[in-house]
């Protein structure tokens, strides 16, 4: 059987820049995948509900507002909350190493900055998905 990787990407909080998930989701598109974009200023829940409803593969979330250390543990949260923590979190933003370090170690599975080429991400998903569904063949 073959699976497109579904993502749903996301804008948490009041940041209200969105062009680089935009870019982000058309590199994804690009790539094959189905790509579900919530849109900006939505909730660690509506963002957990929809991936739930929408039943993706993953998570990405573009925080460029300095609250990434509230809304990524957030998120996770109610990830476990709600029983989906077996969806991937990924996201991007301006996040310093220290913090990156520290929110992998939580759970989120990468976190890429700006400049980051988006075939690194594309890559990324790919290899992350397939690790965990090694029973389907993933496009």
């Amino acid at each position: 059987m073959t699976k497109k990787i579904r993502v749903l990407l996301a804008k948490p909080g009041l940041d209200g820049h969105d062009r680089g998930i935009k870019v982000i989701a058309s590199a994804f598109r690009d790539a094959g995948m189905e790509v579900i974009y919530s849109g900006l200023r939505q909730t660690p829940q509506m963002i957990v509900e929809a991936a739930i409803q929408e039943d993706v593969d993953a998570i990405g979330v573009s925080i460029l507002s300095g609250a990434h250390m509230t809304l990524f543990p957030a998120i996770l949260d109610e990830m476990k909350k709600r029983g989906a923590d077996d969806i991937l979190l990924f996201g991007g933003g301006i996040i310093p190493d220290d913090d990156k370090a520290e929110l992998e170690k939580m759970g989120v599975a990468r976190l890429f900055t700006p400049g980051a080429p988006t075939e690194e991400a594309v890559e990324f998903l790919r290899r992350k998905v397939v690790e965990k569904s090694s029973d389907e063949k993933i496009m």
